[in-house]
This record gives C-alpha cells, sequence and structure tokens, in this order.
C-alpha cells in the first residue's frame, strides 16, 4: 500500500514553475536527476474548468482535456507525490474549483502571484495580486480550508524590504505550507540582480519554509551552487526555474550530464508521453541556447512532428520501437473493450448502426422528441436514456428504454446527446414511426408549434392569459438526464 505522506518543503530542491516548460517529461527528468519536488507550468483557472479528467489507459497518466481534445494538464503515478499543480487566478471560488478537480492527482496545489507578464496582470492574476492582499487572502484562505492537500503562493518582492516582508506574514497566516520568493521585483527581469537580502529578511521573519527563486543568472551554474544561493538567502529550500530549463541535471549532485544526453533521455519521456512536438521542439531549443546556429539546431528549428525530432538526434528507431508498443496496446485495448462489450450485451437490446445528422432535420426538431412526443400519444412512460463512455476513445453510447423494450445503435457517438438521438432513431425506425427527417415531407410536430403559435397569438389579441400550459412546452423540449455518465 503506498502511503501518501504530507509534502514537506524545508531542505529541498525544486523545479519551478516555467511556461512551456514544466510540462510532465521536464518534470520527470527533472525527478531522475534529483529534483525533491516539481512544480508544473501555470495553468489558467477558466481553462482548467472547462477540462475533463480522463484516464489515459495507453499512456498510463491522468489527462485533463478541453473541448477541443487538447491535453491541458497530464501527469502519471511517478510523479503523483512529487508535483505541485501551479494555477493562475484572481477568484477563490474558481482557484478552488480547479484545485478539487486536480486534488487527487498532485501533491500539493500553488497560486501564482508573481508573474509580470501583460496577459497575466491584465487579468488581475500573478504580480497584479501584489496589490491586492485582501484577494490574496481570500484566495490561499479559501483553498487551505477547502482542500486536504498543502498550499503554496509565489510572489516577487515589493519596492520595499518593510511592504514585502508585511505582505508575507499577512500570508502565513493564511495557513499555507510554504511560501515561494522570487527575489526580483515585478518590473525586473533576469539581468537585473536577485535581491538576496529581501529573501533573507522574509526567512528571518515567518516561520514557513521560504523557497529561494532567482538565483540561475547570478549563481547557480551547477549543483554545488544551488547550497550557495540556500545560504545567501537563509532560506529552507531552493526553486530553480532557468537553469534547470537549460540543463535540468543541474540537480545531480554527481555534477552536470552533457547535453547530448540529458536531450535525448528528455526525447525519450517525450515520446512516451505523447508530448505535442511543438512543446517538445520548445523545449530542447532552451536547452541548445547557443547551439541553435549549428546544422543540428538548425534541424531541430525546421522539424514539423515528433518523429522528425527524433531524426534529427538520431532516435528513429526508438521513436519507432515506441510507437509500435504504444499501436500495439491500443489494439489490445480496443479488444478487451470490444469483448467487455460483447459480454455486456443485452441480447433483448434491438441494435441498429445509425449516426444522428442533425443536416437531415429541421431546426429544433430531432428524433427524441419525436420519440417522446410518440410515447405521450400511446400513453406510455417518458423514455429512459443510460449512456456509457468508453474510456480508451472517449467516445459514447446510449440505450434508451420505450415500452420496456430496449434500443440503442452499434456506432459510438463522439458526445452524450449524439449517442442519444442515435438510440431514439433505432427506436423510431423498429416501430416504423417517423423521426421527422426533412425527406419525410410534412413535419407533425412543426405544424403542430406553428397551429399553438396561432392559437397564442389570437389570445393575445383577445387579451387572454399569455401563459402557456406547462404539457404544451413539454411537447417541445427534449428530456435530458442530469445524471453523469459513468465510464465502462
Amino acid at each position: 500500500m503506498t502511503v501518501n505522506t504530507p509534502l514537506c518543503f524545508r531542505g529541498k530542491k525544486i523545479l519551478a514553475p516555467m511556461v512551456r516548460v514544466g510540462t510532465l517529461p521536464m518534470r520527470l527528468l527533472a525527478l531522475d536527476y534529483g529534483a525533491d519536488i516539481v512544480y508544473c507550468e501555470e495553468l489558467i483557472d477558466l481553462k482548467m474548468l472547462q477540462c475533463k479528467r480522463v484516464i489515459n489507459e495507453v499512456l498510463e497518466t491522468v489527462d485533463f482535456v478541453a473541448p477541443n481534445e487538447r491535453v491541458v494538464f497530464r501527469t502519471c503515478e511517478r510523479e503523483r507525490h512529487s508535483v505541485v499543480f501551479q494555477m493562475g487566478s484572481a477568484d477563490a471560488e474558481r482557484a478552488l474549483a480547479v484545485a478539487k478537480l486536480v486534488e487527487s492527482d498532485v501533491a500539493g496545489i500553488d497560486v501564482n502571484m508573481g508573474c509580470p507578464k501583460e496577459y497575466s496582470t491584465k487579468a488581475s492574476m500573478g504580480a497584479a495580486l501584489l496589490t491586492d492582499p485582501d484577494k490574496i487572502e481570500s484566495i490561499l484562505t479559501t483553498l487551505v480550508k477547502g482542500i486536504c492537500k498543502p498550499v503554496t503562493c509565489k510572489i516577487r518582492i515589493l519596492p520595499s524590504v518593510e511592504d514585502t516582508v508585511n505582505l508575507v506574514k499577512r500570508i502565513e497566516k493564511t495557513g499555507i505550507a510554504a511560501i515561494a520568493v522570487h527575489g526580483r521585483k515585478k518590473e525586473e527581469r533576469p539581468q537585473h540582480p536577485v535581491h538576496c537580502d529581501v529573501i533573507k529578511a522574509i526567512s528571518e521573519a515567518v516561520t514557513i519554509p521560504v523557497i529561494a527563486n532567482g538565483g540561475s543568472h547570478d549563481f547557480i551554474k551547477e549543483y554545488t551552487d544551488i547550497e550557495t544561493f540556500q545560504k545567501a538567502t537563509a532560506a529552507s529550500s531552493v526553486m530553480i526555474a532557468r537553469a534547470a530549463m537549460w540543463n535540468p541535471s543541474i540537480f545531480r549532485k554527481e555534477g552536470l550530464f552533457p547535453l547530448k544526453e540529458v536531450m535525448q533521455d528528455y526525447i525519450k519521456y517525450a515520446v512516451r508521453y505523447d508530448n505535442h512536438y511543438t512543446n517538445t521542439k520548445y523545449c530542447l531549443c532552451q536547452m541548445l541556447r547557443e547551439q541553435l546556429e549549428t546544422p543540428q539546431g538548425k534541424k531541430l528549428h525546421a522539424a514539423q512532428s515528433t518523429q522528425e525530432i527524433c531524426e534529427v538526434f538520431e532516435m528513429a528507431d526508438f521513436y519507432e520501437e515506441t510507437t509500435a508498443v504504444f499501436e500495439g496496446k491500443k489494439t489490445s485495448l480496443e479488444i478487451e473493450i470490444q469483448d467487455e462489450d460483447d459480454q455486456m450485451e443485452d441480447p433483448d437490446v434491438i441494435k441498429m448502426a445509425v449516426r444522428f445528422d442533425k443536416r437531415e432535420y429541421p431546426p429544433q426538431i430531432t428524433p427524441k422528441m419525436y420519440l417522446l412526443e410518440w410515447c405521450r400519444k400511446e400513453k406510455h412512460p417518458q423514455p429512459v436514456y443510460e449512456t456509457v463512455q468508453r474510456p480508451l476513445d472517449r467516445l459514447f453510447c446510449s440505450v434508451v428504454t420505450v415500452a420496456e423494450q430496449k434500443y440503442r445503435s452499434t456506432l459510438w457517438d463522439k458526445s452524450k446527446k449524439l449517442a442519444e438521438q442515435a438510440a431514439a432513431i433505432v427506436c423510431l425506425r423498429t416501430l416504423g414511426v417517423p423521426e421527422g427527417k426533412l425527406c419525410e415531407g410534412e413535419n407533425q410536430l412543426i405544424n403542430k408549434r406553428k397551429r399553438e403559435d396561432r392559437e397564442r397569438l389570437n389570445n393575445r389579441d383577445r387579451g387572454e392569459d399569455l401563459a402557456e400550459p406547462s404539457h404544451k412546452k413539454a411537447n417541445f423540449v427534449e428530456e435530458t438526464s442530469d445524471v453523469n455518465v459513468p465510464k465502462m
């Protein structure tokens, strides 16, 4: 049994949150090289709240997938007790909703209060929060009270040491587990010196762990420099950004690995976890830096797929072997799912291979509406839809029960609504009842609606009650279910 030990922020070497860099391959590589804790890149609350949590059985990951099927956040068991999820938020309730969404898959939650970029500050997030301590307190207190995992935040320093210390003391009272301090003001950039004295003043003023950040340019060139930076700031731990982006083996006690070896290790994780090639290329370019103008750098810049990136680094065989394993696993899972599907088949279910295409129907008219109308006319109970989702490809299948008989399409659909419409079509066609298609000619539901519209207009002219009877409204509203769709 795995014991979930609460995350400790003292004496740790930590991969900092970096946009486009802190994705799963980089986090895992940093852990391999000796990092104790890894932060993911900042992810905006509104974007995360649109995501659905999906178990990816092929990659053995947990994916948070946007409506456009893009994976916004991907994690795996290897990092579950080490990864801190960093979000951008300016609203306490949204922050809590995101934290609850990811809480079971991460080791901690962090709020970004230091990003100086305009895209963040314009939305009152990042460094913009530093001027609104009431909002900071609201967000952090809500998170600390609302979830079981440790909560942290990452800030930049204010114009004066006194103001910075006062803010951190107020933050400490919210009950957070640690605070990361980037030792620069929001208008300062990497070429400006890091203010170790301010981080030290903060470390001496509070009892919670202080994580020093911002030392890559001035201090940290190799592993032994991490301790030097920690002593200069009197911090509990050190968080490393650019030095780790350039060469994540900065976390190795034994010293840096050659860059070629590091990049190959990174590519292995990128292929293993199906990282998007544009993100993989971006991270490799950050590692190459001044070597981007070499022949290899130019080939990398021109690469337009993960396969081409692998070819640049003489890893074409690895790519082919790994993708072949994935295809085999996917095929095996598909067979298992089909076997389960066959086993769960009810022999009494009537099946057809049909799909719902809304272009074949008038606006606002669907097979579900026709089926509901038919059930009412025949005095049957309203149709009952049971829908399941297949984890492998996230497709849906629905079974509709009408007059104690079940109907379904053998084809799986990309949404719950489409699957239910397909099931309704199977039922209607089996019963020999019109389903409302344009090719069927005169549409009874449309005509009925027109008659009732005319009746309401006549009533209005006569000054009668305009309220529409509830039973008439129901004739043109599809019955929907609020029950969550189970996964098979």
